[in-house]
């Protein structure tokens, strides 16, 4: 997993709103399988190790129902260490009945599916990186129907149930709503330093660094010009992005003050909006 770690740049964490605390860390916890690290009346912060915060669930007061066609989170994908694992998980959805789509990406194979608030989940696993076919124009990435036989018989080999999520588990990237794929692009390549590596017609693209297939993913299918959600609507809070480094993260600020963006410190870290209103928390390794 280096492309979870200096030198690239990714996506550590996530905080979202909720309405309901309580559903949802029901939810995160009997079927995701997260582990509570902290818990309070109004918040939460959940892990796979017992020590990293991979999600943090907030509970604001006077929280709104979760606005659909706006601009935020379309999903988070959970990156699974190993293909057997995502068998295993895919055989635990079924058994509670949890209905989820699934698709080979060519890079990756996922499974999709929604918690109680419509914020979309996607649980995966990467193919051997030795195989993504990069070409000028990027890696190729394509949906085509998951081989169900195929992974099952890897979740019969191992022959155990699901136990929650694996230690090992980290965010492997984030696919955002936004209102304009141009303004998008611009503030993620030249401000954040990302690199487009596949693009899907007009309206959506990929971005990665180190020749990741995707760290974050960018589309316009709420509409071009979506407006945002109220402030205390359910849903993205904010993601944090990890930097291999502060002087990495410096030059990254400087680039986005030079696009008329504003980054504000929050005590070593720096928060910043995309163009669409995405809030972004910018951290160094």
């Amino acid at each position: 997993m280096h492309f979870h770690d200096a030198p690239a740049t990714f996506v550590r964490s996530l905080q979202l709103k909720t309405a309901d605390l309580e559903q949802a860390l029901q939810f995160y916890c009997e079927v995701v399988g997260f582990r509570i690290l902290e818990w309070d009346a109004n918040s939460a912060a959940l892990t796979a190790d017992g020590q990293s915060v991979l999600l943090s669930l907030v509970q604001p007061a006077q929280v709104l129902p979760r606005q659909l066609k706006t601009t935020g989170l379309y999903h988070f994908a959970l990156l699974l260490p190993e293909r057997s694992q995502l068998a295993l998980f895919i055989r635990h959805l079924a058994r509670r009945g949890v209905r989820f789509g699934a698709s080979h990406h060519l890079v990756s194979e996922a499974i999709y599916f929604y918690d109680p608030e419509d914020n979309g989940i996607e649980v995966y696993v990467d193919t051997d990186p030795a195989t993504w076919n990069w070409r000028e124009s990027g890696v190729s990435i394509d949906t085509v129907p998951l081989d169900f036989d195929d992974l099952l018989a890897a979740a019969a080999a191992v022959g155990q149930g699901w136990t929650g999520l694996p230690p090992s588990t980290i965010i492997g990237h984030i696919h955002l709503h936004v209102s304009d794929l141009r303004q998008a692009e611009v503030f993620y390549t030249r401000g954040l330093g990302f690199e487009v590596v596949s693009r899907y017609r007009d309206s959506a693209l990929f971005l990665s660094t180190g020749q990741y297939h995707h760290h974050i993913a960018l589309n316009t299918w709420n509409g071009v010009n979506a407006p945002r959600p109220a402030q205390n609507s359910a849903g993205l809070d904010y993601f944090t992005l990890v930097f291999p480094d502060q002087h990495q993260l410096d030059t990254a600020v400087q680039r986005l003050q030079e696009l008329s963006a504003s980054p504000q410190r929050m005590g070593s870290s720096l928060l910043v909006e995309d163009p669409a209103g995405n809030a972004i928390l910018l951290t160094a390794k």
